[in-house]
Formats: structure tokens, C-alpha cells, sequence
């Protein structure tokens, strides 16, 4: 009979096999010791200034993912992103940009918005680590990791470039009548994510103070992360926003936190993985625009960012060339090419409540 205990330093669950007295947790590989329930408590750890334990607590084991590790720190504001891009090679579902998409989002984190390296989780098929592969499983546990221990002045992103679909919901919930998913590398065998996931693991759990970005670049992503209010806005960039909260009553929203999701396209929409963008390479189209939104000075606002991006896909026969901003080295090669017409989605912007989107300033 299997039992569940929490990782002694992230809290991530695990299952623990009959008879074990220890486990080591997949996300953080601290070691996590379980007590014989036939035997007496130990006494408490006493204080020691020399070293080993302080004041009841014994540091665990280094996380391969770079979760601090420590007494909890006094510093606020914290700085954390997962960047997941999935290539599915060697498969019928093979995409080209989406390894390139998440290098370029990586460096514009660390040179654009200051976030650490070492905060940066990157799941890529081109990792030697196991724990770095986009997996379902894997993907999971990022999810966890990039919220759990969540403090007020924290910023986190997930940034997802990949394969998304949907599936027939039944349960009354989705306003289209269907639930939006996220393909992981393995999801074949193992299925995909779905919304409903997605919302319980990333927007539940943030706190007042706490904020969180998605950006994701797939089809049929416009509601992904199931969140209560998505921004319909027209050509002209007029607005409303619609509510999409369960006629159930499903609470969708967070516990106080802030979310605010960019899509690459509406629910019913696919999102390009295209050469139009570019003379040379792949690249998905909206994590482009987003990028670019940033080298033209056209991202003091979500509203500007999210016209920004619409326009340019609505553009893409027509010259785009980039600015030279602090991103321009890995995306010289990502200037426009050739489709006429333009690409046929648009860009998102979905929220755990609705704000003036003209008015809010952007910022990560």
C-alpha cells in the first residue's frame, strides 16, 4: 500500500512504497526521512552555532531545478520562469520554432527584465537532464515548482511554445463547450494538460502580492489557463471583457495573486509555426511579435503590446525589420518574410479580473 507524505523542503507530495523510511523527491532531490510509527519521538534538535542544524533546521539537499534552499529568506521580489518549448522530433507532429522560441524568451528575461539564470527552469528536448525533458510529468512538477513558496513582490512566468488542442468538456464549465490542453512531449501515451490543471497548479495558489505572467504560443490557447475574464478586442483596438466564469460557480481565480495570460490565438484558432517571420528559420509567430513588441517600444501596456502583436501578424507580408534593442543579437535572423494576407490568429489577453488595459503598465 503506497503512502503520501510531502517533500520535506518544496512540500511536493509523493508516494511513499510500503516499508521505506526515506524518499527522495523528484523536483528538489532532497531526502526526505520518514519516522517508524512503532518507535518513540525523537527529542528536538537543539540550537548550534558552529554549524549543521540552526534553530530546529537541517538544510536539504541542493535542487537540480535551483529552488533556494536555506531558512527562508527575508528578501522580497523574487524573480522565477519556466520556459517550456517542445519540438516533438522525429514525429509526425514535428515543429521547427519552438526550440528557437525559447532561447529567444530566455535571453529576453535575463536582458530585458532581469531575471536570475539560475531562476530559469528550461525543459527542452535538447537537455541531458531527465528532469528536463517536457514530459507530462515533468512539465507537472515545473508548474509546482514555480509557484510553491510564493511570497508578496514575487514575479513568475511560464512561457510554453508547443502543440495545444482541446477536448469536449461535460461538465457545463467551458464556455465553448470545450476544454483547452497543453501537449506535453509525451502526450500519446501519457495525455495532454488541460486547463482545468493548469489553473488548480498555477493561478490557485498565488497570494496577494504575487504575480504571474503565461505566455503561451499554441493552438486553441486563448483560455488555457482558465481564467474568469478574456479581453475581446476588435480591429480598432476597442474592448470589453467577456466573463467566463462557470455558470457552476468554480472559483477560477487566484487566492489574492495577480495573472495575466498572453495567447497566440483565439480557442477555436490555430497558432503558426512558420517561416513567414523569418528568411532562414522557424519560429512561432506570437512569441516573435511579443518579442518584437519590446524592440519597437511598443509594449508600455498590455493594451499597446496586445495591438502591437495583432498587428504584426495581421502584417506579416510586409516589412517588419526590428529595432536595436537589448534582444536584437538572437533575433537578427527573425526578421520578416514572405506571406501575403497575414497570419490568420490573434493574440489574447485573458485575466483573474478585468483592468484598463490602455491604462496598466507592462511590466514582468
Amino acid at each position: 500500500m503506497l503512502m503520501l507524505v510531502n517533500c520535506s523542503n518544496c512540500r511536493t507530495p509523493l508516494q511513499l512504497p510500503a516499508g521505506a523510511r526515506s524518499i527522495r523527491c523528484a523536483v528538489c532531490q532532497a531526502v526526505t526521512l520518514v519516522a517508524d510509527p512503532r518507535s518513540p519521538p525523537s527529542p528536538p534538535p537543539t540550537a548550534s552555532h558552529g554549524g549543521g542544524i540552526y534553530n530546529g533546521y537541517n538544510p536539504p539537499a541542493p535542487s537540480p531545478y535551483g529552488q533556494p534552499t536555506g531558512p527562508p529568506a527575508m528578501v522580497r521580489g523574487r524573480k522565477k520562469a519556466v520556459i517550456c518549448g517542445i519540438s516533438y522530433k522525429y514525429s509526425r507532429h514535428e515543429l521547427k520554432g519552438c526550440l528557437n522560441d525559447a532561447k529567444c524568451m530566455k535571453y529576453l528575461l535575463v536582458n530585458k527584465f532581469q531575471f536570475p539564470a539560475e531562476n530559469i527552469l528550461m525543459l527542452t528536448e535538447e537537455d541531458t537532464d531527465p528532469y528536463r525533458i517536457p514530459t507530462k510529468h515533468n512539465i507537472r512538477m515545473a508548474m509546482h515548482w514555480l509557484v510553491v513558496g510564493c511570497q508578496p513582490g514575487d514575479s513568475l512566468v511560464f512561457h510554453y511554445s508547443g502543440h495545444g488542442s482541446r477536448q469536449r468538456n461535460y461538465n457545463g464549465e467551458e464556455v465553448d463547450g470545450y476544454d483547452e490542453t497543453l501537449c506535453p512531449l509525451d502526450f500519446e501515451t501519457q495525455g495532454m494538460i488541460l486547463d482545468d490543471e493548469i489553473n488548480v497548479a498555477l493561478v490557485r495558489p498565488l497570494i496577494a502580492g504575487v504575480k504571474l505572467h503565461a505566455i503561451i504560443d499554441a493552438c486553441h490557447s486563448g483560455t488555457v489557463l482558465d481564467l474568469p475574464f478574456l479581453c475581446r478586442m476588435n480591429r480598432s483596438g476597442q474592448y470589453v471583457w467577456e466573463d467566463h466564469r462557470p455558470r457552476s460557480g468554480t472559483w477560477k481565480g487566484t487566492s489574492g495573486g495577480e495573472v495575466i495570460s498572453f495567447s497566440g490565438c483565439d480557442d477555436d484558432q490555430t497558432s503558426a509555426d512558420t517561416s513567414a517571420l523569418s528568411q532562414v528559420t522557424s519560429t512561432g509567430a506570437m512569441t516573435y511579435c511579443f518579442i518584437q513588441a519590446f524592440e519597437r517600444g511598443q509594449a508600455s501596456t498590455y493594451g499597446s503590446m496586445l495591438t502591437s502583436m495583432r498587428a504584426a501578424i495581421r502584417n506579416t507580408g510586409n516589412d517588419v525589420g526590428l529595432g536595436g534593442g537589448v534582444v536584437s543579437s538572437l533575433l537578427t535572423m527573425l526578421v520578416s518574410g514572405g506571406s501575403l494576407g497575414g497570419l490568420r490568429q490573434e493574440p489574447q489577453v485573458t485575466a483573474n479580473e478585468p483592468f484598463d488595459v490602455y491604462m496598466k503598465p507592462f511590466s514582468l
